[in-house]
C-alpha cells in the first residue's frame, strides 16, 4: 500500500507515478490517499487499467467523499475509538445506504477534526487514554496534548452522539 500524505512527507506522489508503480509492480495493490484533493483520486481511479487498484482514505473526514469517487475503505484514526461506527459508515456506503453513511459522517465529523488539533497520534492517544483504552504516553519527540486543545478534544468527544451510545 502506497502512502500519499503530503502533510507529512511534503510531497504529493504524482498520479503518473502511482499508475506506473501499480502497473509494473504486482505487490503494489493500493494507496492510502491523504492529500485531500478529490481531483487526485478522480484522476487515479479513472485511469485505464487501474480497476484492480484499491484506494483507501487516509483522512477520516474525507472518507465519505472518497467512497463516492470509488475508494473502498479507510485506514482510520477515529476507528481506534469508534470502530463500529466507522465500519458502519463504509459498509453503509457499500450497501447503497448513502443516507446512513452521511448521518454517521456528520455525527463523527467534529471528533474527526478534533483528532487533528495537534499532530497525530497525540490527540488519538489522549482520547483513548480518556476512554480508558491505553495510557497517555508518547515516544519522544512527541509530547502530551497541551491543555486548551485537550479541552476542545474532550468537548468534541462528549458532544458526539455516537460516543454517548457506545458505538
Amino acid at each position: 500500500i502506497l502512502y500519499n500524505i503530503p502533510g507529512r512527507s511534503v510531497i504529493n506522489i504524482p498520479v503518473e507515478t502511482v499508475v506506473r508503480l501499480a502497473q509494473t509492480c504486482p505487490t503494489v495493490v493500493g494507496i492510502k490517499e491523504a492529500s485531500g484533493n478529490m481531483d487526485y483520486t478522480s484522476q487515479l481511479l479513472s485511469t485505464p487499467g487501474m480497476d484492480r487498484f484499491i484506494v483507501f482514505s487516509g483522512d477520516d473526514s474525507v472518507t465519505l467523499p472518497l467512497l463516492s469517487l470509488g475508494a473502498r475503505g479507510v485506514i482510520s484514526v477515529i476507528g481506534n475509538i469508534l470502530p463500529r461506527a466507522m465500519a458502519d459508515l463504509v459498509n453503509s456506503w457499500a450497501n447503497g445506504d448513502a443516507d446512513r453513511a452521511r448521518t454517521l459522517h456528520q455525527e463523527m465529523f467534529p471528533v474527526m477534526r478534533a483528532l487533528f488539533i495537534e499532530t497525530n497520534p497525540t490527540p488519538i492517544k489522549a482520547a483513548m487514554a480518556h476512554l480508558g483504552l491505553c495510557r497517555d504516553e508518547l515516544r519522544l519527540p512527541l509530547l502530551p496534548m497541551s491543555a486548551e486543545p485537550r479541552k476542545k478534544l474532550l468537548a468534541a468527544l462528549k458532544a458526539c452522539p455516537l460516543m454517548r451510545r457506545g458505538k
